[in-house]
């Protein structure tokens, strides 16, 4: 078997190949599909190749797959850790590789199918649009403070109320002009936005893991996609703890010798954009009732408010887990709220509206419905609340040599 190291940049690729215990050099490749293609009639069907995670990383899969055995795509965070060294250069990069991976040490990430980058994909393209929105908004605020206009008393800048009150304003006139194009900007992104939405509700309309995660409270379209997104396939991981560590959402430890255990910030590995969604929907969480809302008072009172927080979405990752792998819905979901989930993922699909007549989610619209749609969650939340009343906070393991009075 010969192993193939090819340590890739943007325009070339230092490969190295590996066969027993001798290194030869096969030199640079363009990175382009051509080049690639012309590389890959070269190799064997016996051939592992190994590469970096990077951003193109996936194309050259794709492309080098067929040719060879196996193409293993590796942690580049890991593989510097590991192979950390005074003297770096491409081909030695691409020969720690091959001997990473010939030795059996190389720390391999999940490769997705073409679904799971696509939804990806789409996921990211929607992440930059609100940020280059957002991004306007902050522009448009920046040249109000710089004349000394007030703050807009209305909620929406860029809404109706607030463009009529931007127009009221004293400005100059280079500067009412440079808003105009900013607000003409802001709406083609919003169209653009509103597309790219369309095309993800449509994927999801079929998808039960997405419409099952969305009956867990602070959990939306918009949520759902990102986390099974960047999840792929829930196989991939044993129990709930392995899924909060791949978000980052664990607390980090150190411990040494006999020493207690000593837990710190979050590690904040893994998908950033799939971590601000859960942290994003656990602010929403803890403003309905439930257990959930119950378990951040609890840890509210012990920790202050952001720590709370990121609780709940550790909490919200587990139950994601539980809920994938058993294959079954939120136990307290509300159904008037999940009637109307239902019909929003539907209408951002493009689903025609049925305006005039009562829909499905007629009931979320009435007061007394929709108190009893919360009331098994209330419950659930004074469950929760009397279960856990008579817990009290223990102190850190101080090992097997500890007495019983330190252990106390």
């Amino acid at each position: 078997m010969r192993i193939i190291g090819l340590d890739i940049h943007r325009v070339f690729a230092e490969a190295v190949a590996l066969e027993g215990a001798e290194f030869t050099r096969l030199g640079r490749i363009g990175m382009t599909r051509e080049h690639l293609a012309a590389f890959a009639a070269t190799l064997k069907k016996t051939d592992h190749v190994i590469v970096e995670a990077t951003g193109n990383a996936t194309a050259l899969v794709e492309i080098l797959t067929p040719y060879v055995a196996r193409v293993a795509v590796a942690n580049p965070l890991q593989v510097y850790l590991i192979a950390k060294a005074k003297t770096k250069t491409d081909k030695i990069d691409a020969r720690v590789l091959a001997q990473l991976y010939a030795a059996g040490f190389l720390p391999e990430v999940w490769v997705p199918d073409e679904a799971t980058l696509a939804r990806r994909r789409q996921v990211t393209r929607r992440s930059q649009l609100v940020k280059q929105r957002v991004r306007l908004k902050g522009i448009v605020q920046s040249v109000l403070h710089a004349h000394l206009v007030p703050r807009c008393p209305h909620v929406d800048l860029f809404g109706i109320k607030g463009r009529a009150w931007l127009q009221a304003q004293y400005l100059p006139e280079d500067e009412r002009e440079a808003i105009a194009r900013h607000i003409d900007e802001y709406d083609r992104l919003t169209e653009a936005q509103k597309g790219v939405e369309k095309d993800i509700a449509r994927a999801a309309l079929d998808d039960k893991d997405v419409k099952r995660i969305m009956t867990a409270p602070g959990i939306d379209m918009v949520v759902a996609i990102g986390v099974m997104a960047a999840i792929g396939r829930i196989e991939r991981f044993d129990n709930p703890d392995k899924l909060v560590a791949y978000f980052g959402l664990n607390p980090s430890v150190r411990q040494s010798g006999e020493g207690p255990a000593y837990h710190g910030r979050i590690t904040k590995r893994g998908p950033s954009g799939a971590r601000h969604l859960l942290v994003e929907a656990a602010w929403q969480a803890i403003r309905v009732p439930g257990p959930l809302r119950a378990f951040y008072d609890r840890i509210r009172a012990r920790r202050g408010t952001h720590i709370a927080v990121v609780a709940v979405a550790r909490k919200l990752t587990a139950l994601i887990w539980h809920m994938l792998t058993k294959g079954e819905d939120y136990t307290w979901a509300r159904p008037a709220l999940m009637t109307r989930k239902m019909r929003s993922l539907e209408l951002a699909a493009g689903l025609p509206a049925r305006r005039g007549q009562r829909g499905a989610t007629y009931a979320y619209n009435l007061p007394d419905r929709r108190q009893a749609d919360r009331a098994v969650a209330d419950q659930a939340e004074c469950d929760y609340r009397h279960l856990t009343q008579g817990w009290r906070k223990q102190g850190p393991d101080r090992g097997a040599g500890a007495t019983h009075e330190e252990r106390q």
